[in-house]
């Protein structure tokens, strides 16, 4: 039996089982099965608790917490009679728990070595687990909650650590205009599956960081995801300044003071949390320069505890510290002034021994250069021994951008390597491409999705098959954007004409191109307006109808951002376009699930190289569309011209404006001269065949290498192991 599979239920039935238990025994089985976000990866379960009530479910944001604590025991009960729920309850129960207690037949109890006794501790300023957990912004957060999925799933023994916002990232509504508006909402504790999280003295833990401002206090929550147990800080507690109980509130929200002081709670904070948890990690791995203070708390430790100097506990950390980069985009890497950084990290500077010009040296690429400001992203790579970029390209633009660090080196042999980002199948993969996968791939498919083999019996399925499945959750996703359409509209005061036109907006037989992510201006999002006469004279073809849908949020501060989505959204009022471009508002993870579940194409045109890896297309192939992109990040060492498209041939130019026009005119080219011809070739039964035959080699190809499991594994072997003294480097991490 593979590492995810799940023994079958021997239950009794429904009828039989209510005899033998009462509704608090069955509504605790619920409760108890909601305060882990296992469910949330597993299907089955997901609809056990939408069918308790399918309308409070989806008003909830599919939030089982929240759902249940609507309901009573009796209610549950009623319910539960009514749809047959009963074994269905004792299953998800059943199967939670044997997944929890099987710790010793995972891979990651083979694989893991010395990790088992000193786990990884994964820093991330986010984590995008579910859409009911708002405590994320976007890839970044996908990309961390994706990680600590997967290692739940492969038994890695690791614990993740972040930080709570009770406001969570902005919703986001569009006005009459176009123009972007951002709504915070507060968030109940009470309604997430999370808790206190207690020393062993069952005491609620606190920890307390000085700076020279004064105290700074954080207490800390305990979130189970799966195996993996994260632990998110919260400064909204007495004892705190009114600003600073504020401080979490917001993810990247406020200015460079909240960001430092918030910077400073995750990484100092966080190694303090760690030791009243008595968690002893073996390995510490920072997800982005936001952590970069933990090594310095993590040195002030081993000095206070084992009577090292600065320099030999500087060196015996940085060898125990992984580091991860995950953008090329000067704006990316957070920097701070001396006097901030003096601030906050004055009295850890003392503990440590070193002077102010010391301290700053760490964050400089020039230590004596007293003009450059302290970067965050230069001390995660001069505290770490192990440092990667999240995709191929990505790994020699770093190499490339940070080459000044080690001038006695040539750019080749810079100390930053790779690990490809993933994504983790269960929670992306629509349960209609599951079932599909079981009957073809085998019944242990689901535990072995990092490895290639288990992907090559994808071209055993029929092609209608495979096509009629797509086709349903195409159906499905058009059934969701008219709904997020017309309320959008009705919330907007239009008249009912508008409503009803959203209501019917999409064709299901023409060719569907997503986009979704982030909008800011490198990813170029109105690529295809630069050839806006020609664009719409392209998808206004009777025969061969195109139609795109958009979605995304820009960074609060972002005006050009907002302007792209404005200028997008406003085409919905050019008559050529309209019914033919849409936008959808509050981009999250479920309106990217059902984006990347069921469109024919993800359209993917950033300014290379500042793309770093992205991982939206890599859920888009596990769903059998297909990629149509710049080569960059990813898509770069993916793209094999079969499995989907490129634009371009993967240049760079000197002049941007000269740059993004060719692009735009390649784009148009690709969609007029590939894929648009191949989406239409039909064969007799209506099928495209030639089409089906890039869905199917897109996953043959890259579901393996671009799941979050063979990423993870990777880190495993080419990162935590090496850092943690138990192996040899690889080829991946320099």
């Amino acid at each position: 039996m593979s590492q995810t599979e799940i023994p079958r239920s021997t239950s009794k039935p429904a009828r039989d089982i209510w005899t033998e238990v009462t509704p608090q025994a069955m509504y605790d089985k619920l409760v108890a099965v909601s305060r882990n976000l296992w469910w949330s990866w597993h299907p089955e379960v997901v609809s056990l608790f939408r069918d308790l009530d399918p309308v409070r479910w989806r008003q909830l944001d599919h939030n089982p917490v929240a759902l249940l604590a609507e309901m009573t025991p009796d209610q549950v009960a009623q319910r539960a009679s009514e749809m047959v729920l009963f074994t269905r309850i004792n299953q998800a129960h059943r199967r939670l728990r044997d997944y929890l207690k099987n710790t010793q037949s995972t891979w990651g109890a083979r694989e893991g070595g010395v990790l088992g006794s000193m786990p990884v501790a994964y820093f991330s300023a986010e984590f995008g687990i579910h859409e009911s957990v708002p405590i994320y912004s976007g890839g970044l957060g996908v990309l961390s909650g994706d990680h600590i999925k997967s290692a739940s799933g492969l038994g890695v023994p690791l614990v993740a650590i972040g930080l709570f916002y009770d406001q969570g990232y902005f919703k986001q509504q569009l006005d009459r205009e176009g123009w972007q508006n951002e709504e915070y909402q507060d968030t109940k504790v009470e309604n997430l599956a999370m808790e206190p999280a207690n020393d062993k003295n069952g005491k609620p833990i606190m920890v307390t960081i000085d700076t020279l401002d004064g105290k700074l206090m954080a207490k800390v929550w305990l979130m189970r995801v799966g195996r993996v147990p994260l632990y998110l800080l919260d400064c909204d507690v007495e004892g705190n300044r009114p600003e600073d109980r504020e401080l979490t509130s917001r993810l990247y929200g406020g200015d460079l003071r909240t960001r430092i002081r918030q910077e400073l709670v995750l990484g100092v904070g966080g190694v303090k949390a760690l030791r009243a948890l008595g968690i002893h990690p073996g390995v510490y791995h920072l997800n982005e320069g936001h952590s970069g203070f933990a090594p310095l708390e993590v040195i002030r430790e081993r000095m206070s505890d084992d009577g090292l100097s600065f320099d030999d506990a500087l060196r015996d950390v940085a060898q125990h510290t992984v580091f991860t980069t995950h953008t090329p985009v000067p704006a990316g890497h957070d920097r701070f002034e001396g006097k901030l950084i003096e601030e906050h990290l004055g009295p850890l500077r003392q503990h440590l021994g070193i002077s102010y010009d010391q301290l700053m040296g760490l964050g400089r690429v020039e230590p004596q250069n007293e003009q450059e400001t302290f970067c965050m992203t230069v001390i995660g790579l001069k505290l770490s021994r192990r440092a990667n970029a999240v995709s191929s390209l990505h790994g020699q633009v770093s190499r490339r951008m940070w080459s000044n660090l080690w001038p006695w080196r040539v750019e080749e042999e810079i100390p930053i390597g790779h690990i490809t980002n993933g994504v983790h199948v269960p929670s992306w993969l629509a349960h209609p491409m599951q079932l599909l996968y079981d009957r073809y791939l085998g019944p242990d498919w689901l535990g072995n999705v990092g490895d290639s083999e288990t992907w090559q019996k994808v071209y055993e399925i029929d092609p209608g098959e495979l096509w009629e499945t797509h086709n349903a959750l195409k159906s499905r996703l058009l059934e969701f954007v008219r709904r997020r359409v017309s309320r959008q509209c009705r919330r907007r005061n239009e008249d009912e004409a508008a409503v009803e036109t959203a209501r019917t907006v999409l064709d299901p037989s023409a060719l569907t191109i997503g986009f979704a992510r982030r909008f800011a201006t490198y990813k170029r999002a109105d690529l295809f307006m630069k050839n806006l006469d020609q664009f719409a004279e392209l998808i206004d073809d009777v025969n061969h109808p195109v139609q795109f849908i958009f979605s995304g949020k820009a960074h609060p501060a972002d005006e050009p951002g907002k302007k792209l989505i404005q200028a997008i959204a406003n085409l919905r009022h050019d008559p050529r376009l309209a019914n033919k471009i849409v936008f959808v508002e509050d981009y999250d993870i479920n309106v990217g699930r059902h984006l990347t579940q069921g469109v024919d194409v993800w359209l993917n045109n950033p300014r290379r190289p500042l793309e770093a890896s992205g991982t939206s297309g890599q859920k888009v192939v596990l769903n059998g569309g297909l990629n149509c992109s710049v080569l960059d990040g990813w898509w770069a060492e993916a793209y094999n011209g079969k499995n989907g498209f490129a634009i371009g041939l993967g240049k760079q130019h000197v002049d941007t404006a000269l740059g993004d026009q060719r692009d735009a005119d390649e784009l148009m080219r690709v969609l007029r001269d590939e894929v648009i011809p191949l989406f239409y070739d039909r064969d007799a039964d209506g099928l495209p065949k030639q089409w089906i035959g890039h869905m199917s080699n897109s996953i043959a190809s890259l579901a393996a290498r671009f799941s979050a499991h063979r990423m993870v594994m990777d880190y495993v072997k080419s990162a935590y192991l090496v850092a943690a003294g138990g192996l040899s480097s690889d080829m991946n991490m320099r």
